[in-house]
């Protein structure tokens, strides 16, 4: 770095350097040892800001990038003057003796051994490498080093879950830092202060390193620190230290999805791909009312808490190592604080379509190892009906029935679009879409108008974004196996007679045939018992559809027992976080 600073300093006009050219004793020599001072500093802002601590006290200053470095130094030497006089003030009150006088405290700039000019522009003036003097303190400058803009510890933390902080990094790279986990010890001086919880000294004992960390059933009772720092390959940033809020606690033991990962323990080698279609149960739903007493009387509260089931998602996504996966009801905060940061440290990148006017909607993942993601192509399914002209005979025939469209229209089921591009292979595509259609009974109607959208839209953006392209179709279809949908997947065609026309009613029936753009979809997991299991229902609601000339399926990770899903009566339970079972297969993309 220092070569490089050298070099850069042949080329640094000598016009900003002061005629003075007095020197900072040892600059170079005790750099490593000097406290920072942080500068952000970024082409096209208008403002940089100068930050480190003097007496105990955190500085902070937003100056105009354009602004003579005098100005920048002069607010540092007023601010260091008084804090010095707080000082001595607080001193004479304490009855100390303090000197009258204040000294003045001068703050000047150093590059490379010169004072800077006072006339050089901020953004000129503070370079990497420079020594900034306030008074008799030295600051090594760092200008853009790496630096945490986020790191947090999750709430809840449970043995044998993995704990994922929410971390992000700027100027720097999260693969190129360094993570230290400690676990509390608290011992108590004496017996007596033990009983009386007084005397009592914390120390911390290291028990791992990586981003990622598994608290052992050792660690229970015990809080957990986090130190991290940031870096970019070898320039380091200011450490940051975290402690969690509350202490380990003990897990659920057994969970429904232990068994299942017995078949993911390796990743799928290319060119097969792992792909997850899972409905994780959205915490606007879980925690009405009616998911207390109606739905899920039978699961214990604390259950049904939101923190407590994000431990057994990431636990359970991120032992199924997957390529692909594709969620529905998440919770745009689930995805943001959680989901992204636990599978963004197990390889995956993720993107997000909110419902709108709601709080949850889809997320899709996607390892960044073997994919690329090269552009998306999310809908609102009422929208695209009555916006894009690829579906004005569907809607023609839809407005047949005012009723029924204007139920179809008041729905705000989306489906996400995703072409993503093999690195193995850039010439080959892969259309990923996601989806979770209208939930209720008697609305076979409004799903089969929906899924036309649907298909018809990925016909149109495979034939325009990428020819040939295999789809991938994932989500929670609200759909049995013999229902409309998925005849209309499975078999291309709805006749006007199907039962899910009148499926709401005469006042709302219609009567039309549909068509698929595709040939016929295959189930890939098949048509399990159930992936819905709840104390009043249970059924296949789920899939993942593939083209089969375009792929095969190689393995279903079978699904949990009976026994399983039923051990605390249906789910969601202390064991199981939704009230949907994930389905997983390994499909063998044909070359």
């Amino acid at each position: 770095m220092f070569i490089q600073l050298r070099a850069a300093l042949t080329l640094f006009p000598r016009r900003l350097l002061s005629s003075s050219r007095r020197t900072v004793t040892g600059a170079c020599r005790v750099l490593g040892r000097m406290e920072p001072a942080v500068v952000r500093c970024l082409p096209g802002e208008p403002k940089l800001t100068i930050s480190f601590s003097l007496d105990g006290s955190h500085k902070h200053l937003l100056r105009d990038q354009d602004e003579p470095l005098s100005k920048a130094l002069a607010r540092i030497s007023n601010g260091a003057a008084k804090s010095q006089g707080k000082a001595k003030k607080s001193k004479k009150n304490r009855g100390q003796q303090s000197c009258e006088a204040s000294e003045p405290v001068v703050a000047k700039l150093y590059l490379d051994g010169d004072e800077v000019a006072d006339t050089v522009q901020n953004s000129e003036a503070w370079q990497d490498g420079a020594v900034l003097q306030v008074g008799h303190v030295k600051y090594s400058v760092q200008r853009n080093p790496p630096t945490f803009t986020t790191a947090e510890l999750p709430v809840s933390l449970l043995a044998g879950f993995p704990a994922c902080p929410k971390l992000e990094v700027e100027f720097g790279n999260l693969e190129d830092s360094e993570f230290t986990w400690s676990k509390e010890n608290v011992t108590a001086t004496s017996p007596e202060a033990a009983g009386e919880g007084l005397g009592q000294e914390t120390s911390w004992t290291q028990v791992g390193c990586g981003r990622v960390h598994i608290p052992s059933n050792q660690d229970i009772g015990c809080r957990l620190k986090l130190l991290c720092i940031p870096k970019d390959r070898s320039r380091s940033g200011v450490a940051k230290e975290l402690v969690s809020v509350g202490a380990v606690e003990a897990g659920p033991g057994v969970c429904t999805f232990d068994n299942r990962h017995a078949y993911t323990v390796k990743a799928a080698e290319w060119p097969t791909v792992r792909v997850v279609s899972y409905n994780i149960l959205a915490d606007v739903y879980a925690q009405t009312e009616l998911s207390k007493t109606v739905l899920y009387p039978y699961c214990a509260p604390y259950a049904l808490q939101l923190d407590y089931r994000q431990n057994l998602i990431k636990k359970e996504l991120t032992g199924y190592n997957a390529d692909i996966i594709c969620l529905q009801e998440v919770d745009k905060g689930v995805f943001t604080d959680s989901l992204t940061p636990a599978l963004d440290a197990y390889g995956l990148d993720g993107i997000f379509r909110i419902k709108e006017k709601q709080h949850e909607g889809l997320g899709t993942f996607y390892r960044r190892s073997k994919f690329r993601l090269l552009s998306s192509h999310d809908i609102i399914l009422s929208e695209a009906l009555t916006s894009d002209p690829i579906h004005s005979k569907l809607l023609e025939k839809v407005s047949a029935n005012s009723a029924l469209k204007e139920k179809i229209l008041q729905r705000s089921t989306s489906l996400q679009v995703s072409v993503l591009e093999d690195l193995n292979k850039p010439d080959r595509r892969v259309c990923v879409a996601n989806t979770h259609l209208y939930f209720h009974p008697k609305g076979g109607n409004v799903r089969l108008v929906q899924m036309g959208i649907a298909l018809q839209h990925l016909s149109h953006v495979i034939d325009k974004v990428a020819p040939g392209a295999p789809l991938v179709f994932c989500g929670d279809f609200n759909s049995i196996p013999s229902s409309g949908v998925f005849q209309l997947l499975t078999e291309v065609t709805i006749p006007q007679q199907h039962a899910d026309w009148s499926s709401s009613g005469p006042e709302e029936s219609c009567s039309m045939e549909l068509h698929s753009p595709f040939l016929p979809l295959l189930s890939a997991c098949g048509k399990p018992a159930y992936t819905n299991y709840v104390g009043g229902f249970h059924g296949c609601l789920d899939y993942i559809f593939i083209q089969p000339d375009s792929m095969q399926v190689e393995q279903v990770i079978p699904m949990p027992s009976h026994q399983e899903v039923t051990t605390y009566e249906a789910l969601p339970s202390v064991a199981h976080p939704s009230d949907h079972i994930a389905l997983i297969c390994d499909l063998q993309w044909s070359p």
